[in-house]
């Protein structure tokens, strides 16, 4: 995952607001402004392609949840100057006391570099319906930002309050991890859903992980000196009025983005997800 899978965090919403039923949620308390830094501070997002395994986690009451299997699957490439596009899915089958169910989620979208403007597509269907799809921009502006959406229907509305994009949301926890901060809360657009909904997010940081990494795709010779950290993001609608966040992400958080050892809680439910395949691709100088 990174933003990239935020990547992983923020692409999931989709499938988590399906799977979960749409569950509500509180907002928690925020902070959008990303931590400041001098240009040594700068977080560079690896441009990778990446496929996690998924499996019901057995630890959590899985209420008429049976079985649970899936994947994950998305490329992440650009440059921290242009920005960064992402190409994701996510196909989880479940397995209920009604019979078997298929939720399937896909989502395009591209950020700019410097985290002013956003772009997004988002196609998910469940149980074989037909697929709902969410076509839209958003644009930072006088001191929110600007959503004009394509598809469900077309219409444009305006955000007096500023959040942030998913890349600039993963650059943020990659900084306040840097400076030894554990928690941290930043408000997130990312077009998920119905395009206007918006979430309060809560990272709780843990310390710097220095055993060697589980999974095979990480235990190779360029991740060794890469910090990493355990990050859990719960996210919370804005104006639901609920203290229960709408869905929880967990994982193993690499200095530039990549994620390994995924675990997502959908209230009712969990799935943890293994890294299984990680193609480090290539990355553009930028003078920025």
């Amino acid at each position: 995952m990174s933003g990239s899978l935020f990547g992983l965090a923020g692409r999931v919403c989709v499938a988590a607001l399906l799977l979960a039923g749409g569950a509500q949620a509180q907002s928690a308390s925020q902070d959008t402004a990303a931590p400041k830094g001098n240009a040594a501070d700068r977080v560079v997002l690896a441009p990778h392609r990446a496929v996690y395994d998924l499996v019901l986690d057995g630890a959590k009451p899985s209420g008429n949840i049976e079985a649970a299997k899936g994947r994950i699957a998305f490329e992440f490439t650009g440059d921290a100057c242009e920005g960064y596009a992402l190409s994701f899915r996510q196909v989880t089958q479940l397995g209920t006391e009604a019979g078997p169910r298929v939720v399937d989620a896909r989502t395009t979208s591209f950020e700019a570099g410097d985290g002013a403007s956003y772009r997004f597509k988002t196609e998910s269907s469940s149980g074989g319906a037909q697929p709902e799809t969410v076509d839209g921009t958003a644009e930072k502006a006088g001191g929110g930002y600007e959503v004009k959406l394509r598809q469900p229907k077309a219409e444009a509305y305006r955000e007096p309050n500023d959040a942030l994009f998913p890349n600039a949301q993963m650059k943020a926890v990659i900084q306040a991890a840097r400076a030894g901060k554990t928690t941290l809360n930043v408000r997130l657009y990312d077009g998920a859903n119905s395009g206007k909904e918006v979430y309060d997010t809560l990272s709780i940081i843990g310390k710097r992980i220095e055993a060697a990494p589980s999974e095979k795709p990480l235990q190779r010779p360029e991740f060794e000196k890469i910090a990493r950290w355990p990050v859990s993001i719960s996210y919370y609608k804005v104006g639901a009025g609920e203290s229960t966040p709408s869905y929880t992400i967990s994982f193993e958080l690499y200095e530039n983005g990549v994620t390994g050892a995924i675990h997502l809680d959908y209230g009712s439910f969990a799935l943890r997800g293994t890294l299984s395949r990680l193609d480090l691709l290539p990355q553009e100088p930028c003078a920025k």
